[in-house]
């Protein structure tokens, strides 16, 4: 039976690691991130790769540092057939990549040579991007560098964000795994190096980088804030409170006004201007220390008194 160690920590991990326990190959260890405080009440949590684990009585590594650490050592003498890891969060030795007797590998969430990093499927939809993909690829030194052994891409639809792009591209990796698995036990499995002219990086967003910025044309802020749902959320400084976006409208006209200034405001409507003449409508947004709220709500409530024309965005 083929043996494999599987290494990820997120929601989009467990599908795959389910997927490698339901078909019949010998995960001998899962290795995941620490436990960690999640919520305001700070509530110890396992990670989804580890409540799988758990689940089907696998051997639960999790190191706070992976380099030279016992746990490390302990799957480098189970000389595993794969290391395979989806969203694991931490480099791999050089040493740990090599104890993988068939192969170390990937399951990426891009179209590599594009968004190598921790945060491609971010940065696709912040960018824009109409499609993003799976690639499995061979794990080396290099962050997501290695020789690619397949890839497939999928569409992102105008209402796609982060969490349902995980949903779907986790499916879409477990999928392309399996069909490449059978190929490199048995060898008949071909890569191809990554055409390094075309690499673009995704690094992990930063907490400043959360910021909208209402300069940019309303079609490029909603691409931000879905590119940031359902975490962390994109903010912005709205009648001088920080105030999240969670759903807007890019609307099909124009307006002189200038960015962060209300273009229209009436029982269940806010237009506000952003660059380049365009405008969006506000869907529903939270302003902070409070829940999130329809635009209805808002403006019974804390968005009394806004008026056409006024600058109710900082820019």
């Amino acid at each position: 039976m083929t043996s494999i160690v599987f290494m990820g920590t997120p929601e989009f991990s467990a599908p795959i690691l389910e997927s490698l326990i339901e078909n019949g190959y010998d995960v001998k260890a899962v290795m995941t991130q620490p436990d960690r405080m999640v919520g305001r009440k700070r509530v110890l949590t396992q990670s989804p790769v580890k409540q799988v684990a758990v689940k089907h009585g696998i051997k639960v590594l999790q190191p706070e540092k992976l380099s030279g650490s016992d746990e490390m050592a302990e799957v480098i003498a189970m000389k595993p057939d794969f290391l395979v890891t989806a969203a694991f969060g931490q480099f791999l030795p050089t040493k740990l990549l090599a104890a993988a007797q068939i192969g170390a590998i990937n399951v990426h969430g891009s179209l590599l040579p594009k968004y190598r990093g921790g945060a491609p499927i971010q940065y696709a939809i912040m960018n824009g991007e109409q499609e993003t993909g799976i690639t499995i690829i061979y794990m080396v030194k290099q962050m997501d560098a290695g020789n690619i052994i397949s890839r497939r891409a999928i569409k992102i639809e105008d209402n796609d964000d982060s969490g349902s792009m995980f949903e779907k591209l986790s499916l879409l990796g477990k999928e392309l795994l399996l069909e490449a698995l059978p190929k490199l036990v048995n060898g008949t499995s071909e890569s191809i190096p990554q055409n390094e002219d075309e690499v673009t990086f995704s690094p992990t967003i930063k907490p400043e980088e959360e910021a909208l910025d209402f300069t940019k044309t309303a079609k490029e802020i909603d691409w931000k804030i879905r590119s940031l749902r359902p975490v962390p959320g994109a903010y912005t400084i709205l009648k001088g409170k920080r105030t999240k976006f969670w759903d807007v409208t890019v609307l099909d006209e124009k307006t002189e006004l200038a960015a962060g200034q209300v273009v229209e405001v009436a029982k269940k409507l806010l237009k506000i201007a952003c660059g380049n003449g365009t405008v969006l409508a506000v869907n529903e947004l939270q302003p902070n220390g409070k829940s999130k709220q329809t635009i209805v709500d808002y403006l019974n409530g804390s968005g009394q008194g806004i008026k056409e024309g006024q600058q109710v965005i900082d820019v």
